[in-house]
């Protein structure tokens, strides 16, 4: 079955660095685009981030974009999603994401809190 599983989350002040990682298996990883999502508490999940199969292409929200990169490792089946400059809008569970056959399928989430 599709597993998605994120970690790298945590306390970060603002202006810091954090890289997510999220290890995917049940699928063949090499062949989607994955996605980073987040939910801060109240909001609807708000997309972060894509990165097609192939590498060859990436997207991002308007409030990622210059401060977050998005890569994947098709080797290792991770996804990554590196944060520069976070602020405290930033504060989120971060998620990750694949579409399998129709079905959405998402990681428990990682916790990322900005903050001095």
């Amino acid at each position: 079955q599709v597993q998605l599983v994120e970690s790298g989350g945590g306390l970060m002040q603002p202006g810091g660095s954090l890289r997510l990682s999220c290890a995917a298996s049940g699928f063949i990883f090499s062949g989607r685009t994955m996605h980073w999502y987040r939910r801060t508490p109240g909001k609807e999940r708000e997309w972060v981030a894509s990165i097609a199969s192939t590498n060859t292409g990436t997207n991002y929200a308007d409030s990622a974009k210059g401060r977050f990169t998005i890569s994947r490792d098709n080797v290792n089946n991770t996804v990554y999603l590196q944060m520069n400059n976070l602020k405290p809008e930033d504060t989120a569970v971060y998620y990750c994401n694949v579409k399998v056959a129709w079905t959405n399928y998402w990681g428990q989430g990682t916790q990322v809190t900005v903050s001095f």
